[in-house]
């Protein structure tokens, strides 16, 4: 087995020899004693050379958080029992873990990471996307982002973990670059057995693959988990099962059987674009009616607003860090008007039509509305959005709407800028080329 990264190519269509499961009772801040269980029954099933095997989310401790930090701290000492345990039987064994991360500004994070192992090391990884609030996991994980599949021996492999199962789109885009396995990595309770094996029916017919899931068993405190891991075909059957005690059980993934499947008809290499990005573009009386409907949806909106004049690399990334505070992005957009009061006869460059499908094609732009006055209060105080965003340059009191959305319950958030990016430098460069 050979190691490699994350990447979205992939040089044949292989499958893993066999997918199985290690189903374990996970006990809360006792690594040493779970690993002991996954080698136990690793032990027990004597996988077969390059066999998949999949492992409970956060198999190592739980959701131990109040030893986050120490936790996370032991992820390599972990990942490297599992390197010599993937050794031992020539297979790759995929499982979460927590993961620390340190940004460039010294802010520190968690992420519930789902890595795969190999007998040379980490093969890749995929971070938990959906993060689970009734168990209050978004008070100390963070939500990752761009759900890529990772480059196994066989091909490429898509993950996901527990939660991120309910949202099929985290699956299908990893399908559409060319995985061929799903695994699922789950802390998944009893009360909702039945829709967890609905669900991983589901992704395995939807997209056309074969799915190895491993949930944990057992109790913490009031909750009793499933089990049940399973391994499915792309039809759909239950190739293996668990019941609700610690088990270990997996099969011959058939290469044939996912060919024939595909071969009568495709579903998952079908993605054409369907979708008319203008119609992003609202009057104000349209959005707030699309507004009530998300709101009644629980979806959380953002609102930014600017000129966008001439767009550039500072913008999109503006804007895809503004979109990543909620569910949809609504950007205000300044009317040729008003930007000719605020900047002078010779601006904007761009009209105002010009301006609003230019952002409307871009994917973290949900809607795009114009307003004509010189700021955006009328707008803001009358969306309300759940999240307020602008550049890092503003300081919050001198917000526009600030005040309005922080007393309907809101939040005001600041992004830092691109440095040395602006439309009115590239418009002096272009003057320069002259």
């Amino acid at each position: 087995m050979e190691c490699a990264k994350n990447s979205t190519s992939e040089t044949h269509f292989s499958l893993p020899s066999f997918g199985g499961f290690l189903q374990i009772d996970v006990r809360s801040g006792e690594p040493r004693e779970n690993l002991a269980r996954i080698k136990e029954l690793a032990g027990r099933l004597s996988p077969p050379e390059g066999a998949l095997v999949v492992l409970p989310e956060l198999w190592s401790a739980g959701f131990c958080y109040e030893e986050i930090d120490a936790q996370a701290a032991i992820t390599g000492e972990m990942l490297a029992s599992l390197a010599d345990l993937a050794a031992r039987y020539r297979i790759c064994l995929v499982g979460s873990l927590p993961e620390k991360r340190v940004a460039e500004s010294g802010e520190v994070s968690y992420c519930n990471t789902l890595y795969f192992s190999g007998p040379d090391g980490v093969l890749g990884m995929y971070r938990k996307q959906e993060l689970f609030s009734p168990m209050g996991e978004d008070s100390y994980f963070t939500p990752a982002d761009s759900p890529l599949p990772v480059r196994t021996p066989w091909g490429m492999t898509a993950g996901l973990v527990c939660f991120d199962l309910r949202f099929p789109e985290l699956a299908r885009s990893q399908m559409v670059l060319g995985a061929k396995v799903l695994v699922v990595s789950a802390q998944w309770p009893a009360a909702r057995e039945r829709q967890w094996r609905i669900l991983l029916q589901a992704r395995a017919i939807e997209n056309q693959v074969f799915v190895v899931a491993c949930n944990r068993c057992g109790t913490s405190g009031d909750t009793v988990f499933a089990g049940h891991s399973m391994v499915v075909a792309p039809d759909g059957s239950i190739l293996a099962e668990a019941g609700v005690d610690e088990e270990c059980s997996g099969v011959g993934l058939d290469r044939s059987l996912l060919a024939g499947i595909r071969s009568a008809f495709q579903t998952t290499g079908k993605s054409p674009y369907r979708f008319s990005d203008q119609d992003k573009v609202c009057e104000l009386d349209c959005l707030q009616e699309k507004v009530a409907c998300y709101r009644e949806a629980g979806r959380k909106m953002v609102f930014t607003n600017g000129c966008f004049d001439i767009l550039h690399e500072g913008h999109v990334t503006y804007l895809e860090a503004a979109r990543r505070q909620g569910d949809y992005l609504v950007v205000g957009l300044n009317s040729d008007e008003s930007i000719r009061a605020i900047k002078g006869p010779e601006r904007p460059v761009n009209s105002q039509s010009s301006r609003a499908r230019l952002l409307a094609a871009l994917g973290c732009v949900d809607h795009v509305v114009l307003f004509g006055e010189a700021t955006p209060h009328r707008l803001i105080t009358t969306l309300l959005p759940d999240v307020l965003v602008k550049g890092a340059d503003w300081s919050v009191d001198k917000i526009v709407g600030a005040r309005e959305v922080l007393a309907a319950g809101g939040v005001v958030k600041t992004i830092e800028l691109v440095r040395d990016l602006s439309t009115t430098g590239l418009i002096k460069k272009i003057r320069a080329l002259k």
